[in-house]
């Protein structure tokens, strides 16, 4: 069966949890070298409770984004995606607006760049890492498929999205009119602007990344790990249409991943070993 571009990534986009019985993982309260973009405007999700920031690490292309509920009187926080380099620009950040960072989130276990997890733990007492379960790492907390991160107010789900390594997931904002609107989706290297994470390494499957993204409103804000060439942010519609890797069939789609020819990243030697152990330091163990 030959599947056409807007029904292909219909296809693709498939996984739709069901949260009524998720468990909810509450906070205990309820282009220099680097870059701090406040996304504004009609590329932003809008919500009197939430803050939010896109960041970004120029060496790894990274991008951190930081959450808050404004409407909390502790204003809990949590980043996704911190890089080690950019901690101190985090939570200098963090600081001056007046947050309690509560959690330091990670899509996957990245192979370019080296996670701030573990130092943000040692400077902030208190601050718990989150990371798939599937993903075999270590953190204080595993996620997986159908549950749900709350900080005061808002939460985020998770969507498992496998096959740039085994362990991706996706966190997506809320659903419902008070939340922000429209939703916003960190998708890690699952999904990139005008493309996707290779799947070549890490117990990657091009079968599993075909299957596995996400179904969402065509507003849907897409917010990736990375870019490369200048983008700050996408949309599932967009995706739908202009995504050259994501509107091929099946099996086009497996050519293309499997001819990518792409050079490890130069930090994997370094990156891989940290991660694992949830950025510079091992952990000890923690009940969840």
């Amino acid at each position: 069966m030959v599947v056409t571009r807007f029904s292909r990534l219909q296809h693709l986009l498939l996984l739709q949890p069901r949260f009524q019985q998720s468990r909810v993982l509450r906070h205990p309260l309820t282009r220099t070298p680097t870059l701090i973009r406040s996304v504004m405007g009609s590329s932003s999700s809008s919500s009197s409770k939430l803050l939010f920031r896109q960041l970004f690490e120029k060496e790894s292309s990274t991008y951190t984004y930081l959450l808050a509920d404004i409407s909390h009187p502790d204003k809990p926080a949590l980043l996704i995606d911190p890089v080690d380099k950019t901690v101190d620009r985090d939570l200098k950040l963090i600081n001056e607006l007046g947050l309690k960072l509560v959690y330091a989130m990670n899509t996957h276990v990245h192979a370019d760049h080296v996670t701030g997890t573990g130092l943000l733990k040692t400077k902030v007492p208190g601050v718990k890492s989150v990371i798939s379960k599937a993903s075999g790492s270590k953190a204080d907390k595993f996620v997986e498929h159908g549950e749900k991160v709350s900080i005061g107010d808002i939460h985020l789900e998770v969507r498992a999205t496998p096959g740039h390594t085994a362990g991706c997931v996706t966190y997506v904002t809320g659903e419902g009119a008070d939340r922000p609107q429209p939703r916003m989706a960190f998708t890690g290297d699952a999904v990139l602007i005008r493309g996707c994470g290779r799947t070549d390494f890490q117990g990657g499957c091009s079968d599993q990344l075909y299957e596995s993204i996400f179904t969402l409103p065509k507003d849907t804000l897409i917010y990736p790990a990375h870019d490369y060439k200048g983008y700050e942010v996408s949309t599932v519609g967009e995706e739908m249409q202009h995504n050259p890797r994501l509107t091929k069939d099946k099996e086009t789609f497996k050519t293309i991943m499997s001819n990518l020819n792409l050079p490890y990243p130069k930090m994997i030697d370094v990156a891989l070993p940290a991660n694992m152990v949830c950025g510079l330091q091992d952990l000890p163990s923690q009940p969840n």
